[in-house]
């Protein structure tokens, strides 16, 4: 086709785009919908044309106004998550990338000031626009994906050319400044899974290499990039692993102690670790019976303690579980130490088992399937135990509804760790886990899939393993508590997670209508519980299971929560605050209006979530406790619980008529 031809096409298409919408915007609301999927194969037809983006973005906000994106997840602006447009890329279909294209181009229209939304301010439309180009590089610098483009055909160079148009709207040191601040946000909870984290540094560094940011950008990018590819001076020009080897050979003990230290200041300040700091290790190992190891580790003495206290098992778990491909468990190998749980008495004979645990044909398939074969199965299975006990609030359950059973790895990891390793060790050996309600065995193996239909492949290896059978036996701890009164989760959760769980239980739903019951007494309730001013100054003894209604952005519920309480706190700012486990893979977010989980900042830890304690109760529906240990007839502030009240009104509890009630009434 010549240049006219092709002209006179683009030319014919954009008038057929021009008569669709008009049909769209002619159609009354209830019919919309029958005009949009034509509408939306024009705007995909016009996306590959030479031009095509720049057509589209001159129609977004008569798109928009028209109605394109009514009743689709994509009306709301401000309801959708930057993070999640990845994954329509990825998974989607042809007409749903196009609408979260078109979507796109709405955003950088709002964000330039060319339309207006009361939905989206063009601040918060530019940053959106920012962190969605931040987790989206590689189309940007590859031009297109191989995966989308076998799916999507000529689509996928167009979603390329799209993320290009983008960017060069909004330039590179937005994108990079969000992208750097979503890393270290992710970072600050120290996460187990580190695989898209570290592809996130790759892509930048790459992005760098062929564009130059800012100076700020760099330093902070550099910072990043160095903690994986060149945290020491020996490591300084990423010379690979074999290369890197040979130079060790060459060292004298004063350049060895600076490049242990060196590693131990970049893995603990950055929580990532190098592939090279693996090297190190097991280099030390072999040519210096592991000298260089405390120092790699950045023990204190409390780890340096239990580390000659136990030399000869964590000499065999670095030559076991340590290599390149599992270096990130360096980390939690150094806050195991640090934690000082070795001197339990079970923990170290529990772990030497595990070094030489054979595993059954199941556990062994799905950890190749998750991890690969470069390594055998029950070297990942081991580096992921080893994280684990180090790391208990770093486990998430992924893309998996298995929010129960990853709690449930967290909370034995801090509070049970030996009763966790006697799990790993069953369901690994004997692809079976036991556990008991009410006196009742249980086998996982005997029963059919619980909540997730599949082996999760995007977590941690402990989790691909383990995870499976409790979530098959928590399933059936709900099917032998049909036809009880009342929530099921009273009798399941202190059979499920241990002994330590509050036998008394608080619910501020009726399970049959939904509807808010008693919301007073389940405010006071967790008051004279959990707060010190009102519970007698008590803390929290052992993490305790709780649920909390989640909302999104806007304060419109989403769903049920398993998470865990940790511990109450004032704050720097004196501000009481609930501190709390999140088992998903982002624990910092936004629960609307005015709630907004934070990761860092207020004196949280690692891992760990926080919030004012007004604000959390005011998500919360279920929580456990013990009657004996509460402070009776301590009165709550009457404008404290109707605080409460106020934000439960406002967002999860808007249609649960008693609350909303009970507000309306404390207005007038």
């Amino acid at each position: 086709m010549n240049e006219q031809s092709a002209s006179d096409s683009t030319g014919s298409l954009l008038e057929e785009l021009h008569c669709a919408l008009a049909r769209l915007e002619a159609a009354p609301p209830l019919f919309k919908t029958r005009h949009q999927s034509p509408l939306l194969e024009i705007c995909g037809q016009m996306m590959v044309r030479e031009g095509g983006i720049e057509s589209l973005y001159s129609l977004a906000p008569r798109l928009a106004a028209a109605g394109l994106f009514e009743g689709t997840d994509w009306q709301h602006p401000r309801a959708l998550v930057p993070e999640l447009v990845g994954t329509t890329l990825e998974m989607g279909e042809r007409l749903t990338v196009i609408l979260d294209c078109l979507s796109q181009l709405r955003m950088l229209s709002l964000a330039e000031g060319e339309m207006v939304s009361a939905d989206m301010e063009q601040e918060a439309a530019e940053a959106f626009l920012a962190r969605v180009l931040s987790h989206n590089l590689k189309y940007q610098f590859d031009g297109s994906d191989e995966a989308l483009r076998i799916r999507l055909g000529s689509l996928g160079p167009a979603v390329g050319a799209l993320y290009r148009f983008l960017l060069q709207r909004l330039g590179y040191g937005q994108m990079y400044a969000a992208l750097i601040d979503e890393i270290w946000r992710i970072l600050s909870q120290r996460p187990i899974q580190v695989n898209q984290v570290r592809g996130m540094i790759t892509q930048m560094a790459v992005a760098l290499s062929q564009h130059e940011g800012s100076p700020e950008n760099r330093l902070g990018a550099d910072r990043l990039i160095s903690a994986l590819f060149g945290p020491t001076q020996g490591t300084l020009d990423d010379p690979g692993v074999d290369e890197y080897r040979s130079r060790l050979q060459s060292m004298d003990g004063a350049a060895l102690q600076q490049e242990a230290y060196g590693f131990a200041r970049a893995m603990h300040d950055v929580g990532l670790v190098s592939d090279y700091h693996a090297v190190f290790l097991r280099w030390s190992l072999e040519q210096d019976q592991g000298q260089q190891i405390p120092a790699a580790l950045g023990l204190s003495s409390t780890g340096l303690d239990v580390l000659r206290s136990y030399q000869s098992l964590i000499h065999a778990l670095v030559e076991e579980a340590i290599f390149p491909q599992t270096a990130q468990s360096i980390y939690g190998l150094a806050l195991l130490l640090e934690s000082g749980s070795l001197y339990a008495p079970p923990i170290a004979p529990a772990l030497w088992r595990q070094i030489h645990l054979p595993l059954a044909a199941g556990a062994e398939a799905a950890l190749r399937l998750a991890f690969g074969d470069a390594l055998p199965a029950r070297v990942h299975l081991l580096a992921g135990v080893i994280s684990l006990l180090g790391q208990p609030r770093g486990v998430a359950q992924g893309n998996n509804p298995t929010c129960q059973s990853a709690r449930a790895l967290s909370m034995w990891s801090y509070n049970d760790p030996d009763y966790l390793l006697h799990l790993i060790s069953h369901a690994a050996r004997y692809d079976n886990v036991r556990m008991h309600i009410e006196g009742v065995p249980i086998d996982s193996a005997s029963l059919p899939a619980g909540l997730a239909q599949q082996v999760p492949l995007d977590t941690d290896p402990v989790s691909v393993v383990l995870v499976p059978h409790l979530d098959r036996i928590y399933a059936e701890m709900g099917r032998l508590c049909q036809g009880r009164p009342g929530d099921p989760h009273r009798w399941i959760n202190p059979e499920f997670h241990g002994w330590w769980v509050g036998r008394d239980f608080s619910i501020a739903v009726d399970v049959e209508t939904g509807d808010l019951v008693d919301y007073d007494q389940f405010l006071q309730q967790f008051y004279n519980s959990y707060h010190p001013y009102y519970n007698g100054n008590q803390p929290v003894i052992h993490p305790q299971p709780v649920g909390v209604a989640v909302t999104d952005g806007s304060g419109t519920f989403v769903g049920w929560h398993a998470i865990t309480l940790l511990r109450i706190a004032l704050d720097q700012e004196d501000v009481m605050r609930v501190y709390f486990y999140n088992p998903n893979n982002d624990s910092g977010q936004n629960w609307g209006p005015g709630v907004t989980v934070t990761t860092n900042g207020y004196g949280e830890r690692f891992g760990e979530a926080s919030l004012p304690f007004e604000q959390f109760l005011s998500r919360l529906y279920i929580f456990h406790s013990d009657a004996v240990d509460t402070v009776a007839d301590v009165p709550v502030p009457a404008e404290e619980l109707e605080q409460v009240r106020q934000m439960a009104a406002a967002s999860w509890a808007r249609d649960r008529n008693s609350v909303a009630h009970a507000a309306g009434e404390a207005l007038q």
